[in-house]
């Protein structure tokens, strides 16, 4: 009866562990991340106006048009993606594909479905919900790749900054 319990615990210990997986985050190279909205204003025009909305940071295309960008500014490894998220909070990502790990292959997000999508590798991510960057479908699925997070911290007088984490 004790071999069988002894069984069972590692049989029940085996399952848990191989169903456990965490995502890995961490796959793409580090950049600086520095996208300030110095006012109300500067966020009002570039920054996300509440759930479901999107805008893309990408300083070597001067993305979006007119954004202040100084010798400071920073837009990651493959550009910034900024979110708002379902509470209308704004949630950034690098738009590097964990996949590709190329700064060229970003992600896209796909209106209809609110979600991202790799144009090359077709993995898809979640970045409106509170799952921030996981994984949905695709090679990023399959091998546990979620987007990377950055910060976006607001300061006493409701402006935001982007940074790294």
């Amino acid at each position: 009866m004790k071999n069988i319990l002894i069984i069972l615990s590692v049989l029940l210990c085996a399952v848990g562990l191989s169903s456990c997986h965490s995502i890995d985050d961490d796959r793409i190279p580090p950049a600086t991340v520095y996208v300030p909205f110095s006012t109300i204003g500067d966020w009002n025009v570039y920054g996300v106006a509440g759930a479901g909305s999107y805008r893309y940071f990408i300083k070597s295309q001067k993305k979006p048009s007119g954004y202040p960008y100084t010798a400071l500014s920073g837009t990651g490894f493959g550009g910034v993606l900024l979110v708002g998220d379902v509470f209308g909070n704004p949630v950034a990502y690098d738009m590097c594909c964990p996949v590709e790990c190329r700064s060229d292959t970003r992600i896209r997000v796909i209106e209809s479905e609110l979600i991202a999508e790799c144009p090359t590798c077709h993995s898809t991510y979640d970045v409106f919900t509170t799952n921030y960057g996981y994984p949905l479908s695709g090679t990023a699925a399959e091998r546990g790749y979620g987007l990377k997070r950055y910060y976006v911290i607001s300061g006493s007088n409701g402006e935001y900054m982007v940074i790294t984490r």
